[in-house]
């Protein structure tokens, strides 16, 4: 059960983040009902999050893998079912890539390139960091300083959504209803 009220005051700032959210995901995604007790806090997070979808120098791909890492390792149920639906249904990113990113990686369906961002995510993820100066030198071997900046940030971005969301008490939303329990259970079986 979430530890903050999923029920808002209904502000004008919310009643268009929700109208917003509602248009975009189908339902109002409930982050931003958990944080929109405090709109500066809810308007500069939307902000953010708008500005991070503006964010193109690195693949949509590499950034699911890595930001399904990250929210594997923190082990938040929200993130996991958010990011497989986004992923999947919105990314075009194959189920089977993405749903054994927690699960383990082995066999033929990772390039070594994702496979570095996976552990470069859980790396960074890691308290404290594991990141090594081998695997960074490793990935900037096939990415731009600019790719790996980009990554850098997302992996850090998810970190924060997925610790906010998990010290909220946000669980699965069904966003990904089609696959919901296998989506919970893969936070389960992460590293």
């Amino acid at each position: 059960m979430a530890r903050n009220s999923l029920d808002p005051p209904k502000t004008l700032g919310y009643r268009l983040g929700s109208w917003f959210s509602r248009r975009r995901y189908g339902a109002m995604l409930d982050p931003g009902a958990a944080i929109r007790h405090n709109m500066q806090v809810g308007r500069s997070y939307a902000i953010f999050e708008l500005q991070v979808g503006r964010w193109h120098t690195l693949d949509r791909g590499l950034k699911d893998l890595a930001m399904t890492a990250a929210a594997a390792r923190i082990r938040c149920a929200w993130c996991m079912d958010f990011g497989f639906w986004a992923a999947t249904m919105d990314h075009g990113v194959p189920r089977a890539k993405i749903g054994a990113v927690p699960a383990g990686r082995d066999g033929d369906l990772f390039s070594r390139l994702e496979l570095l961002v996976v552990a470069y995510a859980e790396a960074m993820t890691a308290t404290p960091p594991e990141v090594t100066d081998d695997l960074v030198a490793e990935l900037r071997e096939r990415l731009s300083e600019a790719q790996l900046a980009e990554l850098t940030a997302v992996i850090a971005l998810e970190n924060m959504r997925s610790r906010i969301n998990s010290a909220l008490g946000l669980t699965v939303q069904g966003l990904n209803e089609c696959d919901q329990d296998s989506t919970a259970s893969q936070v389960m079986v992460g590293p």
